[in-house]
């Protein structure tokens, strides 16, 4: 493969970073249908080791629930990636998460975007546990995603453009 091959192939890639440090957890062993059969998009799940979530890549902050428990940024290459925080905490309306980003921002990877106390979202009942999902999987022609423990930006899904 010639330097010029390997520069195609990068370029039509998208590394999709960690939010988030913690374990990787398989998609099937989410406590909810709609993220453990992908029904949303190819995903994967961490269990967060701390309550600091950053922008998995570059690109728009295209969503960000007051609620803070969800956002989602699209890359400029058209990876649309929804960070979820936890099961069901929408319901807890934005107690116990703090915003540190706000709808459109254009952001780098590894932004902070929302901080949230992890322990307290526990003791009230939730599972911490955060699928990562590709929102359009359909527009790649592969997903290949990573096993085990990961740092904030560590790779987590390797995005193949079609």
């Amino acid at each position: 493969m010639g330097l010029f091959d390997k520069l195609l192939g990068a370029s039509r890639q998208t590394e999709v970073g960690s939010p988030v440090e913690g374990d990787i957890v398989p998609i099937e062993t989410v406590n909810d249908e709609t993220f453990s059969q992908e029904m949303l998009g190819k995903s994967v799940a961490i269990l967060p080791a701390e309550g600091k979530f950053h922008a998995p890549a570059d690109g728009v902050l295209e969503s960000l629930f007051p609620t803070g428990h969800a956002y989602a940024v699209k890359t400029e290459k058209g990876a649309e990636i929804l960070v979820h925080i936890g099961l069901e905490t929408v319901k807890l309306d934005g107690k116990h998460f703090t915003l540190h980003a706000t709808q459109g921002d254009t952001v780098k990877k590894g932004d902070l975007l929302v901080e949230v106390d992890l322990e307290a979202v526990k003791n009230d009942g939730y599972d911490i546990v955060t699928p990562i999902l590709i929102l359009n999987s359909d527009d790649f022609a592969q997903i290949e995603k990573k096993e085990g423990h990961v740092s904030v930006q560590d790779p987590i899904m390797i995005l193949t453009h079609k």
